[in-house]
């Protein structure tokens, strides 16, 4: 090859070098554009899909006694979960307003009056002396009381009104997120169909099985997670409620919070029963008591029972998935993180089973 035709080859390899680098570069950009359009509907498209992938069973049942109307049995699943998310917010609402009007008017007539602690306070081991003392101060001086922990009630006070702002956030987010997976539930089939297509253009003739694993998977989450930090919550707001525990209603919303995140409900159970100790008798502790433990505690046998079902993988998985998404990831992290561990067991599995087949095919000789 004469030098003329290796300068005409570089030349060309060159061209080629920057035409394609300008391709890819034009590419990349059109993708960061697309991804800052569509990324404030990302997470409300995906919890979407999830609601709809769970009340589907519902969504068809209701479809039934409406005579096949779809879209109404829809509206109405979603209509419904709009009111559960909203009842809740405007009891909470109503009573924090009524707690900050009462405060605020003792405040202002100055008649402060804090009934002091028991002996049995100062008889609690280790802390008892402390929390005696501190709320002696509270029920005795309260101006020194205020001046003393004025750093501590500034940071309650800011973590209070930032938890606020984030739970007004979070309900008008799951209202959007309802009003798409009514919209998915309306339109499930051709939704399906296209997704299907794409699926198994993407990953071949498994895409069918998986999406079915993953339907599965989200109702699996769904009764195991949602569904048991629904009953801890009915159970131990019941023993609120009828113990007459200040700021039930708070309470309540703060411990279905905290058992949906997988925390103990021993954190809030345990400050019960010491509030009910210290202010009722011995009979009345040990009932609140052991009704609040047995919910704070029924997650361990109910997990089991629900956890899995309807979903060929082993429960453990499912539960590492769930806790390790909603740590990395938050709440939605609760069903992608079950998803992929679902899914990767699933791969490990088939795995398995051709490494199995090929020796079955191929016996070695003895």
């Amino acid at each position: 090859m004469d030098k003329k035709s290796e300068q005409r080859q570089s030349k060309v390899f060159i061209n080629n070098m920057v035409e394609s680098a300008i391709r890819i570069g034009l590419l990349l950009m059109l993708l960061v554009f697309t991804y800052g359009i569509i990324k404030p509907f990302i997470i409300p498209v995906v919890w979407g899909a999830i609601i709809a992938v769970a009340l589907m069973p519902l969504t068809v049942r209701i479809e039934k006694l409406l005579r096949g109307r779809r879209g109404l049995s829809a509206s109405l699943l979603s209509l419904s979960g709009i009111a559960l998310l909203i009842s809740p917010f405007i009891l909470v609402s109503g009573s924090v307003y009524e707690g900050v009007a009462q405060t605020t008017q003792v405040l202002q007539s100055g008649d402060i009056r804090i009934p002091g602690p028991t002996q049995k306070i100062a008889d609690i081991p280790l802390i008892g002396d402390k929390l005696f003392e501190v709320w002696h101060l509270f029920s005795t001086n309260l101006e020194k009381a205020f001046q003393t922990f004025l750093p501590e009630i500034k940071v309650v006070a800011s973590t209070l009104a930032s938890t606020l702002g984030s739970a007004v956030s979070s309900l008008v987010f799951f209202i959007i997120a309802l009003a798409i997976a009514a919209g998915f539930m309306t339109h499930s089939e051709k939704i399906s169909a296209a997704l299907q297509t794409v699926a198994i253009r993407a990953v071949g003739q498994k895409a069918e099985q998986w999406a079915q694993l993953m339907a599965a998977t989200i109702r699996s989450v769904l009764l195991g997670v949602i569904g048991v930090a629904f009953i801890q919550t009915v159970v131990i707001g019941s023993a609120m409620f009828v113990y007459g525990v200040p700021g039930a209603e708070i309470i309540t919303l703060a411990l279905l919070i905290i058992c949906i995140a997988q925390l103990p409900a021993l954190i809030v159970v345990a400050p019960l029963i010491f509030y009910v100790y210290s202010t009722g008798d011995t009979i009345d502790t040990t009932i609140f008591a052991i009704w609040t433990l047995a919910g704070g505690l029924s997650d361990n046998i109910l997990k089991p029972m629900l956890m899995g079902r309807g979903v060929d993988v082993p429960m453990p998985i499912i539960l590492v998935g769930a806790i390790g998404g909603m740590l990395y990831a938050g709440i939605i992290g609760l069903f992608l993180g079950a998803i992929i561990l679902a899914i990767w067991y699933e791969l490990f599995m088939f795995w398995l089973s051709l490494e199995q087949q090929a020796l079955r095919d191929n016996p070695k000789d003895p």
